[in-house]
């Protein structure tokens, strides 16, 4: 029989088991009408991603659920892939050039597009390799990207399809913009947090001469582009003076006072500044009013050349240059403090900047209506459920969607313009000739958010738009693994594509988990400078540690800690199976007796452990189909380390050592079978450790991964022999106990009395006297249904229906347990005399601190108590 290497080292076993795995194509899946499929697409990492803890955690959520499905005989395809990320790309090529002292502008959009295609080529892999170090079964024959010639393909189609049914506008409206990365941004990637801020009281003079208003602003900046002020139309104060027109302080262009409903009565002073350009709201009542709009910001934050004496300055050093001048001409009133939620960008965390911008939207309105509704009616569900909520919110107030992005590298969109007459074209094709004058048409520069082609993720990399069988067989895909914070952005955004495009909803089950928390509660993160590497973990413990320690203890939706100790016990749990494992190997017959034959007896003790193993495949199996990956974990660990390790294995040494012993084949029979069914069940955690054992121990299958599932069956149910070994361990566990409590040491052995009136329970231990000897250090056990020659002075363990007895005397040697108590009450007697004459001594108390004669007033108290115990033994022992 082939042997294990003496130590388990994941270093000598991990990669060489993952190129086996992938050189025999385990982890492909095919079209196969025969079985049952079960797919999972794996959220596309950034191609400018490196592998984070978060990763680590969903995808070894993922490979635990498709090595389950997969070992279950689904036809289980994870199809994995990468992101092209447009801003977080362009933004480190852009910054790559800017240390050779090239822009963008520079090389024009063609050579730089070259540069981020070899950019890509050089860096994009690097997650993927990354992802294969922690063991991810995904099928790579089928490995996709955003940006390749299909996805792209289906972007085109999805745009154009949208475009003609007049859910694709192009218009101007109220956008994010982000003055670093230089680009648009939808709603969802808007990052709110909490900033200490300020209200600038200002008064605005009505232009008659007649007075002023009064109003407040937290962006006094904006002012230069106010078209207006607004009040309630029901506000008593006001009513007066709308239609009257103001005079703009420091500009001094006219504004009229409008009635809006927006305005709230007790908010402020009532009166709002309306700057059409530069807010939400503000742009809603502008259309109401048909007020002018004007942008007083460039792209990247700055005043424009239309106010000279500001123009040019940064926003925030204009808005300090605007106060000091509105309190030289006596338009402020006051200043307070102010915390306000801020916009920033999700990327660079820059505050936002809301702007008014020509782009291109996608109505929201009818596309949300069925993701909602496809929710409500169970098509799909959230694991925890409560996280619908947060994808209701989203859905339910819901903007369009701004989908251009002011970016070279992406899915530049497809529509094209004549520069002559003013057409444009939305085609699928790659250039355009205008229908009117038969120019050649110039395509639209932006290109498509990043959210747009992963939308489509679950059916573009299947093959969709075009009718192929792999989109016909695993499409809708199964289970969607993500965190909760990505619900918003990419979620309900595969969720409405998938039933626009397909019909059909992309998934039938969100599996939701939380965040990779460091060991103090806090999120990893550069500025902290508390992240943790997930391949520093596996260079130092292996992958199958890290990917048991993230499951264990980890329900769907909670944040976890990470602790160094929980890695460590983990790894230890993996050298637990190993020594198990070679123990059982070095006892194994020699060649020619086969161990795949069930025997014909087994002990209450195999049929104990065949049960307990029985219950735990019902009950695993149970918990993996609820996406109770961390309650499952546990069941396996608490059963190899417990009952099969600490119980069963030590029960049956005492066979497998004696030649003799007619039941040892059974014993290595139940060994084998039991460790292999734990080996599966563990096998989706922990996918390399159990492999090894895997190939090693037997012959007949080649790989655990493509081995069955274990399966309960009512042949190993034995409930009455699980029953009787519960008790006998109940038993074993009490003369433990008790043992330790006395200080007794394992090489003591002392007789074992079972007193029990009932015969069932008497000819269970008879059964089981063997497991004493081993497991309670007995010398001898004796089984009787009454006290009959028991001394009085017999230590005892009550049990259900039976008390266990042993005498006092075997445990403890009197006459030496007398010297050496004896020896304890002289060395108390001195400790006493001392601390006696510090505390007598006035000296003593009247000089040291209150601390010091405290403390020694407690030794004082301590050795009084033990002394009193001490000679309390003595007497019961001298008797």
């Amino acid at each position: 029989m082939k042997e294990l290497e003496k130590n388990y080292n994941p270093a000598d076993i991990e990669d060489r088991l993952y190129e086996k795995w992938q050189e025999k194509k385990y982890f492909h899946a095919e079209v196969d009408r025969s079985k049952k499929p079960f797919t999972i697409v794996m959220p596309p990492p950034n191609i400018t991603g490196q592998l984070h803890m978060g990763h680590a955690l969903d995808n070894t959520m993922q490979d635990i659920l498709i090595r389950f499905k997969r070992m279950q005989g689904y036809e289980a395809l994870w199809l994995p892939g990468t992101d092209h990320a447009s801003i977080a790309t362009e933004a480190k090529i852009v910054e790559n050039m800017r240390e050779e002292g090239i822009t963008k502008e520079d090389l024009g959009r063609e050579k730089f597009l070259d540069r981020a295609w070899q950019w890509k080529a050089q860096y994009g892999g690097r997650i993927v390799s990354q992802l294969k170090k922690i063991g991810s079964s995904c099928d790579w024959d089928r490995e996709r990207f955003t940006m390749d010639e299909g996805c792209s393909k289906a972007v085109k189609e999805v745009f154009v399809n949208l475009y003609n049914k007049g859910q694709i506008y192009k218009g101007e409206r109220i956008i994010n913009w982000c003055p670093h990365c230089l680009t648009s941004i939808s709603d969802a990637e808007v990052e709110y947090e909490d900033q200490a801020g300020k209200f600038w009281h200002l008064r605005y003079p009505l232009t008659d001469g007649s007075g002023y208003i009064q109003l407040a602003t937290t962006r006094p900046e904006t002012l230069l582009g106010d078209t207006a002020v607004a009040v309630n139309p029901n506000d008593d104060r006001y009513k007066h003076l709308v239609g009257k027109t103001l005079t703009l302080p420091l500009v001094g262009r006219k504004i009229p006072i409008v009635a809006d409903d927006y305005v709230g009565i007790d908010f402020g002073t009532g009166v709002v500044k309306i700057t059409p350009a530069h807010d939400p709201n503000d742009f809603e009542v502008g259309l109401r009013h048909n007020l002018p709009v004007i942008n007083v910001l460039t792209d990247d934050a700055k005043i424009v050349d239309d106010y000279p004496k500001y123009a040019g300055m940064d926003r925030y050093e204009a808005r300090k240059a605007i106060v000091e001048d509105l309190d030289k001409e006596g338009f402020l009133v006051k200043i307070e403090d102010h915390e306000h939620n801020v916009g920033t960008c999700y990327r660079c965390h820059t505050t936002i900047e809301p702007r008014v911008s020509k782009q291109w939207f996608v109505k929201m309105d009818e596309l949300a209506k069925p993701a909602i509704d496809a929710v409500k009616n169970g098509d799909t569900k959230f694991v925890p459920g409560y996280f619908d909520k947060t994808y209701f919110h989203w859905l339910e107030n819901i903007r369009d969607w701004c989908i251009s992005r002011q970016l070279w590298w992406g899915h530049q969109i497809p529509a094209f313009y004549c520069d002559d007459c003013g057409e444009m074209v939305v085609t699928k094709e790659d250039h355009a000739t205008c229908p009117h004058c038969g120019k050649e048409m110039r395509q639209d520069p932006d290109t498509l958010d990043t959210w747009f082609s992963s939308a489509l993720w679950p059916f573009s990399t299947l093959g969709w738009p075009d009718k192929t069988e792999e989109m016909d067989y695993f499409y809708p895909t199964n289970t969607l693994v993500t965190g909760y914070d990505i619900i918003p952005f990419w979620v309900m955004r595969m969720m409405f594509s998938g039933l626009e495009h397909t019909g059909k909803v992309p998934f039938d089950t969100v599996l939701i988990h939380g965040l990779v928390r460091d060991s103090q509660g806090r999120k990893m993160s550069k500025s902290l400078g508390n992240g943790i590497d997930p391949l520093e973990v596996i260079d130092k413990y292996g992958a199958d540690a890290l990917r048991f320690t993230l499951i264990t203890g980890n329900a769907p939706g909670n944040d976890m800690r990470f602790y160094w100790e929980r890695v460590e016990a983990s790894r230890n749990f993996a050298n637990k199976v190993w020594n198990a494992s070679r123990f059982i190997m070095m006892n194994m017959p020699e060649e020619g007796i086969d161990l795949n034959k069930k025997p014909e007896q087994l002990t209450d003790a195999d049929k104990w452990i065949l049960s307990k193993l029985n219950t735990l495949v019902k009950d695993v199996t149970d918990n993996m189909e609820k996406y109770e990956l961390g309650i499952a974990a546990d069941k396996i660990y608490e059963f190899i380390w417990e009952e099969f390790c600490d119980w069963y294995i030590e029960m049956v040494k005492p066979r497998l050592y004696s030649e003799t012993d007619d039941t040892r084949y059974a014993a290595l029979w139940t060994l084998k079978k039991v460790l292999i069914d734990a080996l599966k069940m563990l096998h989706p955690y922990m996918p390399f450790v159990t492999e090894e054992i895997f190939c090693t121990i037997q012959d007949e299958e080649e790989s655990i991964m493509i081995s069955s599932w274990p399966v309960y069956t009512e042949e190993y149910a034995f409930a009455n022999e699980e029953n009787a070994v519960e008790l006998i361990k109940e038993a074993v566990r009490g003369i433990r106990n008790t043992r330790a409590e006395m200080n007794v040491k394992p090489s003591k052995k002392a007789k074992v009395f079972v007193v029990s009136d009932d015969e069932v329970t008497r000819n269970i231990f008879e059964n089981g006297k063997v497991f004493f000897a081993t497991l309670g250090h007995a010398s001898e056990v004796i089984i009787q249904a009454n006290k009959t020659g028991i001394d009085d002075d017999a230590v005892s363990v009550v049990l259900h229906k039976a008390i266990v007895y042993m005498p006092f005397a075997e445990l403890v040697d009197i006459a030496k347990e007398i010297e050496r108590l004896e020896k304890e009450v002289k060395r108390l007697n001195k400790e006493l005399a001392r601390v006696n004459g510090m505390l007598a001594n006035p000296n003593f108390v009247s000089k040291a601190p209150e601390k010091k004669i405290n403390e020694e007033k407690e030794k004082q108290a301590k050795y009084q108590e033990m002394m009193k115990q001490v000679q309390s033994q003595l007497e019961n022992l001298k008797k």
